[in-house]
Parts: structure tokens; sequence; C-alpha cells
């Protein structure tokens, strides 16, 4: 099965996962939270919607979903009950979606938001994970409607994908992410390696994602709790009563929301 998997821009920095099948000139899209530019780039490419995937209830990740059924009325809307939209097929953890044969597992990776879902797809023995706004690279959500309690155990999970996965957060947050990641671990090359790419990358628009889980474990301090050098730089910056990793963890988590 070949498809492909195109990210289109929305507001200022989020991407719409496009799945695409060649064969048929079909497309999924995951998180559309504007129709129009989604509406562009399927009649431009002479695409039909067939199916609409949802990680969580933001107005930014569903936003154009009304106006994308009243375009494409035969669209297959998979959500969870929660989502705030009319799903055609409800999901939670463990649930099973198909994108024309090959089969995408749904995980709760709830934290960023109470019931936020991730769709892990194989294709040819690939994994691809779109992971909404629970993980971006070089950083995790904000905590909203879920708890830190949860965001942690999300990322404990999502680190125990293969090292080749492919993560496909929904926005380009990667150079801002490793700035705060670098006020924390100074010295990590990879880090300063990867925000000298990801900053070229961001001023020719270029996407940063997807990355590799194990690019991630290298540079997402997020991913890195358990390092003594994560540890000493949090423990530089503020205090904390342990160094387990939801502890440090949620410490991170507090710096980068005053960073």
């Amino acid at each position: 099965m070949s498809i492909r998997i195109h990210p289109i821009k929305a507001f200022n920095d989020n991407y719409i996962w496009t799945l695409i099948n060649d064969n048929n000139k079909q497309a999924i899209v995951i998180d559309p939270g504007q129709a129009e530019p989604v509406i562009d780039y399927l009649e431009t490419n002479e695409l039909e919607l067939t199916s609409i995937w949802t990680t969580h209830h933001h107005h930014d990740h569903i936003g154009g979903v009304v106006a994308l059924q009243e375009s494409y009325p035969m669209t297959h809307l998979v959500a969870h009950s929660e989502h705030g939209v009319d799903e055609d097929q409800t999901i939670k953890d463990g649930s099973t979606v198909s994108a024309w044969g090959c089969s995408a597992q749904v995980w709760d990776v709830s934290g960023h938001t109470a019931s936020h879902m991730a769709y892990i797809l194989d294709i040819d023995g690939q994994k691809h994970c779109f992971c909404g706004d629970t993980l971006f690279s070089a950083g995790c959500g904000r905590v909203f409607t879920g708890t830190i309690e949860q965001l942690h155990d999300s990322f404990q999970r999502l680190n125990g994908l293969s090292d080749a996965a492919l993560l496909y957060p929904a926005h380009e947050y990667t150079a801002s992410n490793l700035r705060f990641g670098l006020s924390i671990e100074p010295a990590n090359e990879q880090m300063q390696q990867a925000l000298a790419q990801a900053e070229t990358k961001t001023a020719h628009g270029v996407p940063t994602l997807p990355v590799t889980l194990e690019h991630e474990r290298a540079v997402n301090v997020f991913l890195r709790t358990q390092e003594p050098s994560v540890i000493a730089g949090v423990e530089s910056k503020t205090s904390i009563d342990d160094e387990k990793s939801l502890t440090v963890f949620a410490a991170l988590r507090e710096l980068k929301n005053n960073f």
C-alpha cells in the first residue's frame, strides 16, 4: 500500500496531516482546524476526502470539521465522544481505524486535554504516530483539561514505540521548544544541531516534522527526565522534592509555562 503523508498548513503554526492514496485519489485528514486550506489542497490535487480523524476537542483541531462535512458529505468522521463533533465512529483507547486496509491503533494519550487520542498507523511495518498536542518535537503540550500525571503517563507510553517510529505533532513549535531545552541542557550537542536545522527550515517555510522517536529521545527534555543533565538543569532553576520522573517532568512543564 502506498500512502503519502502531507502537512497542510493552517493558522499560524498548525499542521493538518493528510493521508493520500494516489491509487484512488482519496484522502484522510487529521485535526482539520480550518476547512479552507484543506478544500484548496484537495481541489488542487483532485482528491476526494473520505475520512476525518480528530485527536482532541480544541477549536484549532476541529474548527473545520462541519464545513468539510458539508463539502464532502460522504466523509466518515472518527472521534472520541468528548471531542465535540457528531462522529460516525466513536473511538476510545484500544479502538482500531482503517486507512485503505492499513490499520491504525487508537491510544489514549491524555494530559493536554482529557480524552486526547493518538493514532498509530502501520504502513508496511513502519509506525506513524499522529499525536496531536500531546508530544511536540522537543516539547509537550500545556496541561488544560487533563492532568500532569496523565501527560507524564502518555509520554511513557509513546516512549515505548520503536526508535524508527515517526511522530507527527500538530504544531510547528520545534525551534522554540529546543530553545527551552537548551536552557535546561545547554551542553546537549544534538539539541544545538537540531535547533540550527529547525531555524533554517522554519525560515524557509519547511516543516521540521515528522521526527523519529530516536531523535526525540536525544533532544526532548520531557523524554529525558531521568538524565542527570536534565535533573541538574531543573534543580538549577527550581527546587524539587525528589528526582522521580514525574517530579522532574512536572517541574519542566512549569518552567516551560514561564519560559
